[in-house]
């Protein structure tokens, strides 16, 4: 499976704005994805940023107004247009937004816009005030009937020097929309696959917790490569410094009792659950209401076991048939097949993910893994130790074989 941008015939249409500067990189990451990116500036955003930085950093011809009257100007918006995947307009002006949605074609980006079958996606940046006025909400409103996606404007400082709603969204967030729009006909379309994620927190007081050493990374690249294989994807996570993934609905919990009854509720019509967050297998008996004082002492904790997620889930798939499959993880320290072997019996797995945690280049708190994958069948596939991702997607590659 390929990122769903590689490949893809991307037109970036930049306007004149501040933010033009940001677009540079949007096309610079688009490129290094793998998509054929086409840029065509209007003749304001040639006074913000010039057709070089774009030639440069996406390999290809940048479009500026005077190629739509050139040699070709009776088929270079036609070209465009219908070679187009996405179209993609970061930073969009108020002026822009207006001629889009009234149909001006009065330069190469608007003509190429009303020539283009495909998805219009608009990324707003303009001062204070502008956003809101009734003219650009009224010419929002009806970009978005006809079936255009906007991501943004965002709130925060402008260059007028004004604080308001206007600013572009960061580059990064309008590449991961653009990411998960192009993934919707991947080969799980259709298929709805909870991941969980993180290390569960249980509280010994208001302030302290029992928690571990996970941080999540696994389960956000599990969830990652579910949506660009297309599939609707909830995550329930405990609280981590990860980005969430454009696409997915987040279910955010602490506890292991708290993810317990998300999983629960989440997989009652799923097609797979992946299980790859870290549960604590103990909590304390009693949490204290108030912060216990250091002058008391040493506080005695005593723990009792927390609820076995993935037994639950057999037991309810026992009786409702989903999810319809099941993938577990062990993060073992020793013995590792041979748990994880037991693992995926007791839990009436369909696959289990056995990794050594005791390798300091493998498991918690690293971007790399290395794990084997085993199946009630009897069979182990050993993956070399990789990019968390890269684990992801071998995952991910299984659920589609099921599916």
């Amino acid at each position: 499976m390929t990122h769903p941008v590689e490949n893809k015939h991307i037109v970036l249409g930049v306007t004149g704005s501040i933010s033009a500067y940001k677009a540079a990189e949007i096309a610079s990451r688009l490129t290094q994805s793998g998509a054929l990116v086409d840029v065509i500036l209007t003749a304001a955003a040639t006074q913000f940023i010039t057709p070089l930085t774009f030639q440069s950093v996406t390999g290809r011809k940048a479009y500026v107004e005077a190629d739509l009257w050139g040699g070709e100007g009776h088929v270079t918006h036609i070209g465009l247009g219908h070679s187009a995947d996405l179209l993609l307009v970061a930073p969009a002006s108020a002026n822009t937004i207006a001629k889009l949605a009234h149909g001006i074609g009065d330069n190469l980006l608007t003509v190429t816009a009303l020539a283009a079958h495909c998805p219009l996606v608009i990324a707003p940046a303009m001062d204070a005030g502008m956003f809101s006025h009734p003219a650009t909400q009224a010419n929002v409103e009806v970009l978005k009937q006809r079936g255009a996606i906007l991501i943004g404007p965002a709130e925060g400082h402008l260059a007028s020097g004004l604080v308001g709603l206007g600013r572009l969204v960061e580059p990064i967030d309008i590449l991961g929309q653009v990411r998960f729009l192009l993934s919707r006909s991947g080969p799980l379309k259709g298929r709805k696959i909870v991941v969980s994620a993180g290390g569960t927190q249980e509280p010994i007081d208001p302030v302290r917790i029992i928690t571990n050493r996970s941080s999540g990374k696994q389960g956000y690249a599990v969830a990652q490569a579910a949506l660009d294989y297309g599939a609707e994807v909830v995550l329930v996570s405990t609280p981590t410094a990860l980005r969430v993934p454009d696409g997915c609905r987040l279910v955010s919990v602490q506890s292991a009792a708290q993810m317990h009854q998300a999983v629960l509720n989440e997989t009652s019509r799923a097609d797979v659950l992946i299980m790859a967050a870290a549960v604590a297998d103990f909590r304390p008996a009693q949490a204290a209401a108030q912060k216990i004082k250091k002058q008391s002492g040493p506080p005695r904790l005593v723990l009792e076991p927390t609820i076995d997620i993935l037994a639950s889930v057999a037991r309810s798939r026992a009786q409702s048939g989903f999810p319809r499959r099941v993938i577990g993880f062990a993060a073992e320290s020793q013995s590792l097949l041979e748990n994880a072997r037991a693992k995926l019996a007791a839990k009436s797995l369909d696959m289990i993910v056995a990794n050594d945690i005791s390798a300091a280049d493998a498991g918690f708190e690293v971007s790399t893994n290395r794990v084997s994958l085993l199946t009630p069948d009897g069979q182990v596939k050993s993956l070399p130790l990789q990019s968390k991702e890269a684990v992801a997607e071998a995952l991910l590659e299984q659920v589609a074989a099921w599916f």
